[in-house]
């Protein structure tokens, strides 16, 4: 007979925290994350996004020691939420618009040699409804979107379980909304991202004789008849592209997070307004918008924690 020595006593170890990284056009978030969701560690590192590829090379490596090194720091893994198209199997940032040296960066081969741990990347977009699963609006559902606004737009789906997405990850920023609209970045027309951004909000501001307005919130206060027209025009053209979602996928809940959180409650009313009347024929579930209880510089680097739990 085999005897099997009894268990030390005492309270079992701390499990380790996640690691989470975002990479943007000219700046690195990093946070150690607790399995709680809170963020325990937090750092930003700026670098040229016009420069060659050790200046994101020694963003990465800054923001990696600021977060990830000391005792009681060393994550189970690392998140990475990343702009542009990526290859979630390889680790790799294939191409982010007007930042050369991130075409073909190998963010996970970097990071892991940085940090010592498993790391995994994906879309930003994807990662941010992966950060409401698991730590904001969205938990407890199987169907619900997340969505980006502010100088970004994007939106990310779980649906009955699964982040729903080409590998690599589609915002939905490049649907097409107007057919004989704008030109966009991406070369088409019509581009919801050109006529959902602050980008957009800015130059329909100046067109309305508004001075002074970098962003919603420069709006949403004033108790002017010109500013509240435009804020509505704004709301009904972010509402035109989850309507489509809505549409295509019912995910039922959206979960607003960035610039629309400015707009406060009557922002978000417009949006809910806009959705139901648009898809009121449908028998799925009503769609409801709610403003996002997660910072907006935060939610991305939830998401990257929720993909080291997801994989783990």
């Amino acid at each position: 007979m085999r005897l099997v020595p009894e268990p030390e006593s005492g309270p079992p170890a701390p499990r380790p925290a996640l690691g989470a990284v975002e990479v943007l056009p000219g700046l690195v978030r990093a946070a150690l994350v607790s399995r709680a969701g809170e963020l325990l560690h937090r750092t930003e590192t700026a670098f040229d996004a016009a420069g060659p590829r050790s200046c994101v090379d020694e963003a990465l490596r800054a923001a990696a020691e600021a977060c990830f090194r000391g005792e009681g720091r060393r994550p189970a893994g690392v998140g990475v939420a990343a702009a542009g198209l990526v290859d979630p199997a390889t680790g790799t940032v294939l191409e982010v618009n007007d930042v050369p040296a991130l075409h073909g960066y190998p963010v996970a081969a970097v990071l892991s040699a940085l940090v010592a741990a498993p790391v995994h990347v994906e879309h930003r977009a994807r990662l941010q409804v992966l950060g409401d699963r698991w730590f904001g609006a969205g938990r407890g559902r199987r169907t619900f979107a997340s969505v980006a606004t502010g100088e970004v737009l994007g939106v990310g789906l779980l649906y009955d379980g699964a982040v729903l997405a080409p590998d690599g990850g589609r915002s939905g920023a490049h649907m097409t909304v107007a057919a004989s609209g704008e030109r966009c970045t991406c070369g088409a027309r019509g581009c919801w991202k050109t006529m959902a951004t602050t980008r957009w909000l800015r130059r329909r501001a100046q067109e309305a004789g508004l001075t002074g307005v970098t962003s919603l919130a420069d709006l949403a206060d004033r108790d002017d008849a010109t500013a509240r027209t435009v804020v509505e025009e704004y709301a009904d053209n972010l509402a035109l592209g989850l309507v489509n979602v809505q549409q295509l996928f019912a995910p039922g809940l959206f979960v607003l997070h960035g610039e629309a959180r400015e707009g406060g409650e009557p922002f978000r009313a417009r949006i809910e307004e806009r959705l139901r009347r648009d898809t009121a024929w449908s028998t799925a579930e009503p769609p409801r918008a709610l403003l996002g209880d997660v910072g907006p510089d935060d939610v991305a680097l939830l998401g990257g924690a929720g993909l080291v739990l997801t994989h783990a």
